[in-house]
C-alpha cells in the first residue's frame, strides 16, 4: 500500500516540483545513505555519492513509473548503482595510475597480446545497435541482466536473446 507522503512525492516528481527533493531527502536520505555505506566504506565519498544519487533522482524523475516499482525500490536502485559506479571509477582511476617502479610495459612480448581482445569494442561496433547496447550494458557497464532490462526498458527475455545472438555474431568475427 502506497503512503500519502509517497503519493505526494511521486506527484511532485512528475510535475518537476522542487519540493519533491526536500521531501525525498527528509524521508529517504538516511535509508539511501545506509545502502550506499554498504558499498562504500569512506564516509566522505559516501556523502558525495548520496548527493550524486539525489541529482540522478531529479534528472530521471519523469522516468519513474509506479506500475513498475515502488518508489523506494526505484530510489534504492539509483543509490546502489551510483555507489557501484563510484567504486568502479575509483578502481579504474587507481589502475590507470602509472607506477614506474613496478611497470611491466617493456616485459610484454607481442606474442602475449591478443589483438582481437584489445579491439573488441571496434568489433562490437560492427553488430546491430540493439546487440551493441545489450552487450555494452552487461560487459562494459557491469549491469546484471535484470538491471539492464530495467535501465534499458527492455523485457528480460529480450535482453537474454539479444545477448545470445550478439555473442554468437561476435564469435563469427573471432572464429570465421
Amino acid at each position: 500500500m502506497v503512503s500519502a507522503i509517497e503519493k505526494e512525492i511521486v506527484n511532485l516528481l512528475q510535475k518537476e516540483d522542487k519540493k519533491a527533493i526536500s521531501l525525498l531527502y527528509e524521508n529517504y536520505a538516511d535509508a539511501l545513505y545506509g545502502v550506499i555505506r554498504k558499498v562504500i566504506i569512506d564516509e566522505d565519498l559516501a556523502q558525495d555519492v548520496l548527493q550524486e544519487t539525489f541529482v540522478k533522482i531529479w534528472r530521471y524523475a519523469k522516468k519513474y513509473d509506479a506500475s513498475k516499482a515502488k518508489l523506494f525500490t526505484w530510489l534504492y536502485r539509483i543509490a546502489y548503482n551510483t555507489a557501484i559506479d563510484k567504486v568502479r571509477s575509483q578502481k579504474n582511476k587507481n589502475n590507470n595510475e602509472v607506477q614506474m617502479e613496478t611497470s611491466t610495459v617493456y616485459k610484454v612480448t607481442s606474442n602475449e597480446l591478443n589483438q582481437d581482445v584489445l579491439d573488441i569494442k571496434k568489433h562490437l561496433g560492427s553488430l546491430d545497435e540493439k546487440y551493441q547496447i545489450v552487450i555494452n550494458a552487461l560487459f562494459f557497464e557491469g549491469m546484471t541482466q535484470q538491471e539492464a532490462s530495467d535501465e534499458l526498458d527492455i523485457p528480460l527475455g529480450t535482453i537474454k536473446s539479444r545477448l545470445k545472438i550478439g555473442l554468437r555474431e561476435l564469435k563469427k568475427i573471432y572464429n570465421p
